[in-house]
């Protein structure tokens, strides 16, 4: 009988039996915990809100067993596929975790009563990327299961969902507090869980990739994207990273922000505020959660497109021959560049930049369409050239695998990247003399080094997250 009332509560949805050892540090040892209140441990209201309805979540811990339980036919199939038969692994499985973490806008109720709450809303949510299992007496570590379809909404499991604005920093943190806590107890911590039967031990590596940049600096303590502190990956002012496009590495992490605030905080030389300000790079609140440091391929798409959208307006009224000029010459090329790119490729303008707009203004198609308006051969030729680059460097921080999908564009993507950024400083000077945009910069200058830290960016990105947003 015991066996049987086992076998069903087995079976039984978000019912499964799992331990930690050590045991979580503040998080209790049941299994069978629900959605809970996204506040619960909190004594008092964060806000006016009421506080029980600001926000829901699943305890980390269960969500994450929960998502492994799901999978359990494909790890279990790629056990079999590498020949290492149920018995002989139990332990050294480790879990590769994304996190994705956005706000959206405007989610208030059409009509009707409910609570005064704020009306926008934060996704918090992960995406089990890989599990790989080092065999007892191994040297390398096999990958069992790899998510196929890492931007999909299929894959990417909401933990917490909350009605936050996300430029609301206090609140946000002190939602996010005890998922930040139940994250750090586990990095220090082994899961065992049956797996195909067997009893198995998991450890979890965490990467916040799927943030975009404004998310990714609050969480970091950076200041706002407009800062003159232009990189969430590097330490270049502005300037610098318009004067020299390409030649930077990658230097900022989640540790050394922390040294830095504490040196904000603490100020031990006796600096002024602006030497102070230099001294930790921009770093002037406390950073709150550990994000890895990468690019962003959806708002990189997006960032680079209104960049690119921007240009074609410039060159549609010759800037570079009369610098100065008033707004209602922009207006009146930016109606032109609007209304061809309707005529020719159907795209109806918008009001904000989005994937699909970007995707579409970022062909060779549509800068034929442009070039028809830029009244100088020359500068249409320069104009193709730079999107031709553009388009060979795309695939790069795009693709899920770049070294299997697209190895010619990443052998190439340095050699790309100077030439555009040569571009940019001769022909488009007057554009980018001291300025350039964020993404831009990260573009030219980081990509090649995070594809050979991580094998990929496009994989880590946020869409998955974003995607969800629009089902939420």
């Amino acid at each position: 009988l015991h066996t049987l009332r086992n076998a069903e509560k087995e079976l039984l949805p978000g019912y499964h039996p799992f331990e930690w050892q050590p045991a979580l540090r503040n998080v209790s040892p049941a299994c069978q915990v629900g959605i809970i209140d996204g506040l619960s441990g909190w004594t008092a209201s964060v806000d006016d809100s009421p506080a029980d309805t600001i926000s829901r979540r699943f305890r980390y811990d269960v969500a994450l067993v929960s998502a492994l339980k799901d999978l359990e036919e494909d790890i279990v199939e790629g056990l079999r596929e590498h020949g290492l038969e149920d018995s002989s692994c139990t332990s050294g499985f480790t879990v590769t975790i994304k996190e994705s973490c956005d706000g959206m806008g405007d989610v208030s109720e059409k009509h009707g009563g409910g609570p005064a709450i704020p009306e926008k809303a934060v996704r918090f949510s992960f995406t089990v990327m890989s599990v790989s299992v080092l065999a007892e007496g191994e040297e390398e570590a096999v990958t069992v299961f790899r998510e196929q379809k890492p931007n999909s909404e299929m894959s990417c499991k909401p933990l917490c969902l909350m009605f936050v604005d996300e430029s609301d920093h206090e609140t946000l943190t002190a939602i996010l507090g005890p998922v930040v806590a139940e994250r750090n107890a586990m990095k220090n911590s082994r899961l065992i869980l049956a797996m195909g039967g067997l009893p198995r031990s998991f450890r979890f590596h965490f990467r916040g990739t799927g943030y975009d940049e404004k998310m990714v600096r609050e969480m970091e303590g950076l200041e706002a994207s407009g800062s003159t502190y232009v990189c969430t990956l590097c330490d270049a002012t502005r300037a610098e990273a318009s004067q020299n496009m390409v030649l930077h590495s990658v230097t900022r992490s989640h540790d050394e922000n922390l040294d830095r605030y504490e040196m904000w905080r603490r100020n031990p030389y006796s600096e002024s505020a602006d030497e102070l300000r230099d001294r930790v790079k921009g770093v002037s609140a406390k950073p709150f959660m550990e994000t890895q440091p990468t690019l962003d391929a959806l708002h990189c798409d997006i960032g680079n497109a209104t960049e690119f959208y921007k240009i074609f307006q410039d060159e549609i009224g010759e800037v570079h021959c009369r610098p100065n000029p008033s707004r209602e010459e922009r207006r009146s090329w930016r109606a032109a560049l609007d209304k061809q790119l309707r005529k020719k490729m159907k795209l109806k303008p918008v009001m904000r930049m989005n994937g699909n707009f970007a995707r579409r203004l970022m062909t060779a198609e549509a800068v034929e369409v442009v070039c028809e308006l830029v009244p100088s051969q020359q500068r249409s030729e320069a104009l193709r050239e730079l999107m031709n680059l553009y388009l060979q460097m795309k695939p790069v921080w795009r693709a899920t695998c770049p070294a299997k999908e697209c190895p010619d564009q990443l052998c190439r993507y340095s050699f790309n990247s100077q030439r555009f950024a040569d571009l940019l400083s001769s022909t488009f000077k007057y554009r980018y003399d001291g300025k350039i945009t964020n993404y831009l910069h990260k573009t030219l200058a980081h990509v090649p080094e995070i594809i050979e830290r991580d094998g990929s960016i496009g994989a880590w990105a946020s869409e998955g997250n974003e995607s969800g947003n629009k089902l939420f």
